[in-house]
């Protein structure tokens, strides 16, 4: 297989500069440069390879939010695909405020969607996230079709102050990826903008079914109820991976397609309804719970802000449903039967938490997606008898 050189983007903390370094950078990639990989330092550039296979445009490290990030070498003509795709779904080219991190697949497809279609990228002061600096951000952008990429927790904090409210209502166009929108919170925002739910993934250049429909050029099937993506979009390889890893990618029908670690379904209207992680399926006591549904209910419970559910290994159950919780700001959180009783009535009793434990704030990733290593942490470390509710 012939190869191509690997250029590193060593990136500036300075948010605004280090967009216009990953602009250029990008602009001669898609001119015919080397491919490149955005990196936050110089050391971190130390252990990339000088080669990539050849036809990469560009090499992102997944989120590692479940598991050890990988490299993923994305091709160019992946790339333009999925810009393209977006462009045209969103109705058009606008200018772009950043909120997530460059060196992740939504942050730098942002980035790679202004170079397409020669628009602006506007940056949050300092390149921390939070309702002030968007509302500063947001009015530092000019006139003109306004769209932004999001993950849910930066939604939650937008709608809970006033004036970000307001600033998100500037916007055309509000992607929102990275994990599921509570129906709660889809809600509220639905009041707020028009937005967005995309699905997708590093390996298949970012999102690429905005609200249940595949993008052009993409192809989504579902096989024993795992969902394969397929086209234009999607990477060619990791880089330096197990066999294992790497057998998630394959060619059928002259297509590359990816085996993806999540559930699907279609719904009435035809819609991809993603349903979870495959480990996000808890198997306690011989019954398989999801965890999608069970942080669903607690969230049905009104001092609730946050939920993440996950299975944690036990001699006697197999598994233990555990939750960590986070309770609305400036409310108290009631006791922990209050939130197993809604679980119980909702969904049975083997899907009620055995373990809660309540903290201020979820553990995120640099791109502000859940770290749920973090989140296993803190329930393993929860007092053991909390991990004893029998029920009938």
């Amino acid at each position: 297989m012939s190869a191509v050189s690997l250029r590193a983007v060593v990136l500036p903390d300075n948010p605004a500069q280090a967009v216009d370094i990953l602009m250029r950078a990008i602009e001669q990639m898609y001119d015919g440069g080397p491919a490149i990989a955005p990196v936050p330092g110089a050391a971190a550039a130390r252990d990339l390879p000088g080669t990539v296979p050849d036809g990469t445009g560009v090499v992102l490290s997944t989120s590692g939010s479940t598991r050890a990030p990988k490299r993923t070498a994305l091709p160019r003509s992946a790339l333009l695909a999925s810009c393209s795709a977006s462009i045209r779904r969103l109705g058009g080219a606008g200018d772009w405020l950043l909120c997530l991190p460059v060196g992740f697949v939504a942050g730098f497809q942002v980035v790679s969607r202004a170079v397409v279609s020669g628009t602006r990228v506007t940056t949050l002061d300092g390149g921390r996230f939070d309702a002030a600096a968007f509302v500063a951000a947001t009015s530092r952008m000019g006139a003109g079709r306004r769209c932004t990429a999001l993950v849910p927790t930066q939604v939650k904090r937008l709608l809970a102050d006033a004036d970000a409210r307001a600033a998100l209502s500037s916007f055309d166009q509000v992607l929102v990826g990275g994990a599921p929108l509570d129906h709660p919170t889809a809600s509220q925002l639905r009041q707020v903008t028009d937005f967005v739910p995309t699905y997708g993934m590093t390996e298949t250049g970012g999102g690429c079914v905005y609200g249940g429909v595949p993008l052009d050029g993409v192809r989504v099937r579902i096989v024993d109820e795992i969902v394969h993506v397929g086209g234009d979009t999607v990477a060619s390889t990791y880089l330096g991976a197990p066999e294992e890893e790497q057998s998630r990618f394959y060619t059928d029908g002259g297509r590359r397609w990816y085996r993806t670690s999540d559930r699907g379904r279609w719904d009435d209207s035809h819609r991809l309804v993603p349903l979870g992680r495959i480990d996000d399926l808890i198997n306690t006591g011989g019954l398989k719970i999801s965890a999608g549904e069970v942080e669903h209910a607690l969230l049905g419970v009104g001092w609730v802000d946050s939920a993440v559910v996950m299975g944690l290994p036990d001699r006697e159950w197999g598994e233990l449903v555990c939750a960590h919780v986070v309770p609305r700001a400036g409310t108290s959180p009631a006791d922990r039967e209050v939130l197993r009783d809604r679980v119980r009535r909702q969904l049975g009793p083997a899907a009620v938490p055995k373990r809660i434990v309540f903290h201020d704030a979820v553990p995120l990733l640099p791109n502000s997606k859940i770290d749920r290593s973090a989140v296993r942490a803190r329930l393993s470390a929860a007092p053991y008898a909390q991990a004893h509710v029998r029920e009938g």
